[in-house]
């Protein structure tokens, strides 16, 4: 099942939550609004849909920024278990980011893509610190990411 993650940035920071009581990576620090696409719904109305649902913010659809897709999956674990996430960022947004979901989330935080919090959701890791690397080297985040084979 394809997910859309939104991270929101500012002036070289992300926003990022710190999951509690979802039953997945409870207690990691993860984009401060994700979550799978629903039937019928495109991986861009997702991204906007979560960052409304999550944040209260709006984001409008253009002011969302692809950042790179994954596929990912479970070392030797069936083909079910793959996934494909699609990461976005935007820097322009209305409205204040607050946590609208306390059931699923403890705290929310902007970090320096330097320093980090720990843990992060280990997927999530990949994409920042490619983020992090491209900022720093002029370079762009590869179109397309893979985590968790071989």
């Amino acid at each position: 099942m394809p997910a859309a993650y939104v991270f929101l940035r500012r002036e070289g920071q992300v926003l990022l939550q710190l999951r509690s009581g979802t039953g997945f990576m409870d207690g990691h620090w993860a984009a401060a609004a994700a979550g799978h696409v629903e039937p019928g719904e495109s991986a861009v109305a997702a991204a906007v849909r979560e960052a409304r649902e999550e944040l209260g913010v709006e984001v409008a659809p253009a002011d969302l920024r692809p950042v790179t897709a994954m596929h990912r999956g479970q070392p030797g674990g069936p083909a079910l278990e793959q996934r494909v996430d699609f990461f976005f960022e935007a820097v322009r947004w209305s409205g204040t980011p607050a946590l609208q979901e306390p059931g699923k989330a403890a705290d929310l935080a902007w970090f320096g893509f330097a320093a980090l919090p720990a843990p992060v959701v280990p997927h999530e890791r990949v994409v920042l610190r490619a983020m992090h690397d491209a900022g720093r080297h002029g370079s762009q985040v590869p179109a397309i990411l893979t985590d968790g084979f071989g």
